[in-house]
């Protein structure tokens, strides 16, 4: 008897919810060359390491669960089986940009959510490569932070999403090879969606 054949489409391969296409993160690299990087996603407010916390903005929000450990953060953890290949200390494809420039971030989803804010981070100077990526190695506040105006406001994504989001963040004045956090926040779970991208600034 002949046995059916299960295989996995693009869209349960690709990072759940959501994940930065431009400029490409690891995920997005991981992903296009054919390796599944789904479920980045882990609690909010990095760099906290606890969770169970308040929106500083929005209480009524869902606590954050617990935020992704130190040597996960690529993969923000992974608890879903995703891809624990993004955290691997490697030579990954670098992204030129300018340094101090404006830059057009895009983000793609596959899942709608109330969405509170993104924040990026960048990895301090003198940052080690070497070492898998932890708190200690990113500046402990955001470069860039987008939120709506408003304690009771939110971005809503149609359902099901319609599109990518842009927005436009102006980057660090940085030299060389660094990493860029962007973590996207959500009101209407406790978690955020982690997105690590390699830069070479310029």
């Amino acid at each position: 008897m002949a046995t059916a054949k299960t295989t996995r489409s693009t869209q349960d391969a690709a990072p759940l919810h959501g994940w930065m296409t431009q400029p490409p993160s690891r995920a997005a690299i991981l992903f296009k060359n054919g390796y599944p990087s789904n479920a980045l996603e882990a609690g909010k407010f990095f760099p906290a390491t606890q969770g169970g916390q308040a929106d500083p903005l929005q209480p009524s929000d869902i606590p954050s669960d617990t935020p992704p450990p130190d040597g996960k953060i690529a993969s923000a953890g992974y608890p879903h089986g995703g891809a624990p290949q993004l955290d691997e200390v490697r030579d990954w494809p670098k992204i030129d940009l300018a340094s101090g420039a404006q830059l057009k971030v895009v983000w793609n989803f596959t899942m709608q959510h109330k969405t509170r804010r993104y924040n990026y981070f960048v990895t301090k100077n003198g940052w080690d490569p070497s070492q898998p990526l932890s708190r200690a190695q990113f500046e402990p506040t955001p470069f860039a932070k987008l939120e709506p105006n408003g304690s009771t406001e939110y971005w809503h994504l149609p359902d099901p999403p319609q599109g990518p989001v842009e927005h436009t963040i102006t980057l660090p004045q940085r030299e060389g090879y660094h990493v860029v956090l962007g973590v996207w926040e959500v009101a209407d779970t406790g978690n955020a969606f982690y997105q690590v991208t390699d830069v070479n600034f310029t």
